[in-house]
């Protein structure tokens, strides 16, 4: 039986800059194995952000495997619950948690210079003590989750959106806001003078001033992996969030030790663990995080090098795979604005077919066989 590999590089698609001589990351980046893939298969580009929905990776991510946002989406928090372990009732809302640093009112940094996941789960073990109804679980590093139990949800803002900003205007509106608002004041007084935030001032590092609360959502209704494409699938991510999806699609959770959600992560492991994994299914999803963090941070050689290193990691897959495989960002992270855009990203697939494209890149992407595609059509195509 065929098998089927996806390698998705969170945010790797940008915009020409100046600093790169009107190149973007990709184009500027050493890329030989995903330039195999453009040269010897096929390109196109994914819509992945359907029309009036906000281009994150929950959206996103669920589009690529096949999963229509506008039938099964309710919130990134109650998808992030799943992978965490934490049971949802019908009537509990789940909030994707940030620890944020917040100076003068103003958003210095939406993820506490990266704080690690033990002084995380120390900072919400304290203010678990001081809320009442409201429960935080520690997760990963920033990532945590906030359930509010009979919650009806809100409007609320990602913090990697308004980085940089004053909070006036960005706080949570509608039915859970103030329930969010009084746990997010009391997160400040708990953590003005934690021991965390006291070692990690003395050690030059920003501190966690506050909890920031949005995308919450309830549990979601999502038909199985195996249900809609009839092979068995598995993830590979650091992230809640796609494990999450991949907990409500059925895959198999596949942890790979070393793999962080960050810079640092370590993608030969995730390389070698998906080897292993496409020995017993039939399908396997990888996702790197990196390029999206480096993109959030403005950093241009950061984002360069997590994308050759996804290359690398990529290389290693197909020494020794010869099932089909396909490589795509799951939405833009422009180094420019340091969030995401919904534009369309480009993709390609090796073992299906072959264009006149000659390497991987947006400009590349759109003069691919396949054109511009809603991101649902993507694992159709590739299995097909």
């Amino acid at each position: 039986m065929r098998k089927y590999c996806v390698v998705l590089g969170d945010g790797m698609a940008d915009e020409p800059l100046a600093e790169l001589s009107g190149q973007t990351p990709l184009e500027a980046a050493h890329t030989p194995n995903m330039d195999t893939i453009a040269r010897e298969g096929a390109m196109g580009l994914l819509s992945t952000v359907p029309s009036g929905y906000p281009p994150g990776s929950d959206i996103a991510n669920l589009s690529v495997l096949g999963y229509d946002p506008c039938l099964c989406y309710t919130g990134r928090g109650a998808l992030e619950a799943a992978s965490m372990g934490v049971s949802l009732r019908d009537v509990d809302v789940a909030y994707r948690c940030n620890l944020v640093t917040i100076t003068n009112n103003i958003l210095k940094d939406f993820n506490a210079g990266h704080i690690t996941s033990e002084e995380g789960a120390a900072l919400l073990t304290s203010l678990n003590q001081h809320l009442s109804g409201i429960t935080c679980y520690p997760g990963i590093s920033y990532r945590n989750l906030l359930i509010i139990p009979d919650g009806q949800g809100c409007e609320s803002t990602p913090p990697h959106d308004i980085t940089g900003q004053s909070i006036e205007g960005y706080l949570p509106k509608g039915p859970d806001a103030s329930r969010l608002i009084e746990a997010m004041e009391i997160s400040k007084q708990v953590f003005a003078n934690h021991p965390v935030n006291h070692d990690r001032t003395r050690r030059g590092l920003m501190p966690a001033t506050a909890i920031w609360p949005w995308s919450g959502g309830k549990r979601p209704n999502m038909r199985s992996f195996h249900e809609m494409y009839g092979i068995l699938g598995g993830i590979i991510s650091a992230v809640d969030l796609l494990n999450g999806i991949g907990v409500y699609a059925g895959m198999e959770i596949i942890r790979v030790p070393g793999a962080t959600g960050f810079l640092d992560t370590d993608y030969q492991a995730k390389a070698r663990y998906a080897i292993e994994a496409l020995k017993r299914l039939d399908f396997v999803f990888v996702h790197v995080e990196a390029p999206d963090e480096a993109g959030h941070m403005g950093s241009i050689e950061e984002k360069i090098l997590a994308i050759e290193r996804v290359d690398e990691m990529i290389g290693t897959i197909m020494d020794s795979f010869t099932g089909r495989i396909a490589v795509l960002p799951d939405h833009p992270t422009p180094i420019r604005i340091r969030t995401h855009t919904a534009d369309p990203v480009p993709f390609a697939i090796l073992g299906k077919g072959k264009d006149s494209t000659t390497r991987f890149s947006e400009r590349e992407g759109a003069k691919g066989m396949y054109g511009l595609l809603p991101g649902t059509r993507l694992l159709p195509l590739l299995l097909s």
